[in-house]
């Protein structure tokens, strides 16, 4: 008997022509059933047909919604929250998460944000958009002091999980000094990236550039709070391309009146930003709409992977990307 498979997510998956494929091939496995439910109770019908699952992170599949599944033994999740993580693994569920799928193109948008922070792209577009770019008059009398280039900087990653390690493998390029504040990576990893572990505090003394790649738990909301933002260096880049939880950004916004900080940030407390937020009046506030993981090329990676590991599960072969006790912690909350 074919299983049935339960495909749950935002309409427009369904009709991307990029995934089409995958979908195909999904529906080679089983009998599918494509549904874009929010809530426990609408799902909850669905989950009693279902041998398979694929979705996203909602509803999560709390204990009592676990209680009213039936035969599921795949739950394949985009992402997955820390809840939902403990309450599928308790029922003895092969679970995995293709939330690492993202991560090739977020730590590209780091290295894009830090690159432009530093040789001031965008102001130049802008100001020649507008016609009030300045040219060369007194070489080098008039470069800008506070342009600067990637190479040698001292570099700091607070997250060190698959974003975290990706842009460290870019960054090698630059030949830049690694420092990294994770409490859960390995020494071994560390030094396969020549990154040198420190705490929050002293990496925020030191280093010219903080980039936050971290998630969102109760250990990590407000990590960089007031106290912090005050402590980032004279003319310090902070990037945030993890969550927005992690920024107190009332405070930040009041550092970045003093002028003498650079914030890029892709993660908000509010989406979209309202109209007036403070952020948006800041000329050194680099902005972007939560788009850093956002391609196709990273969704269809999501899809198939997941896809990738139900056939594993299948034929019972080990799965690529499960979900481990281990991970618990390094999931959002």
């Amino acid at each position: 008997m074919r299983p049935a498979i339960l495909v749950n997510l935002p309409p427009a998956f369904f009709t991307q022509p990029e995934l089409v494929a995958s979908f195909q091939r999904l529906a080679r496995l089983g009998t599918v059933r494509q549904t874009s439910h929010n809530t426990a109770d609408e799902i909850a019908a669905d989950l009693l047909w279902a041998d398979a699952v694929l979705m996203w992170s909602w509803p999560v599949l709390d204990e009592a919604l676990l209680d009213r599944i039936g035969t599921v033994d795949y739950l394949g999740h985009i992402d997955i929250t820390q809840a939902g993580a403990r309450a599928e693994l308790s029922r003895g569920i092969a679970v995995s998460t293709s939330r690492a799928g993202f991560s090739p193109a977020v730590a590209e948008m780091a290295l894009g944000l830090i690159l432009n922070a530093l040789r001031h792209l965008s102001d130049y577009h802008s100001a020649m958009r507008c016609g009030m770019e300045k040219w060369v008059d007194v070489f080098p009398r008039d470069i800008d002091p506070l342009e600067r280039q990637l190479t040698g900087r001292r570099i700091g990653i607070v997250g060190f999980g698959q974003v975290g390690r990706r842009l460290a493998r870019f960054l090698r390029a630059f030949e830049v000094e690694l420092k990294v504040v994770d409490p859960y990576v390995s020494q071994a990893t560390l030094d396969e990236y020549g990154a040198t572990r420190m705490d929050l505090d002293p990496m925020i003394a030191e280093c010219e550039i903080v980039v936050l790649c971290a998630s969102s738990n109760d250990g990590t909301r407000h990590l960089i709070d007031a106290g912090r933002c005050a402590a980032l260096r004279k003319d310090a880049i902070l990037v945030n391309v993890a969550r927005a939880a992690l920024v107190d950004y009332a405070a930040l916004a009041e550092r970045l009146k003093m002028g003498d900080l650079i914030a890029c940030l892709d993660v908000f407390d509010s989406e979209p930003l309202p109209a007036d937020s403070e952020l948006r009046r800041l000329p050194n506030a680099y902005l972007t709409p939560h788009r850093a993981g956002g391609l196709i090329s990273s969704v269809r990676r999501n899809i198939d992977w997941l896809i990738d590991d139900y056939e594993n599960h299948l034929a019972g072969r080990a799965r690529r990307y499960p979900v481990t006790e281990t991970m618990i912690p390094a999931l959002d909350r």
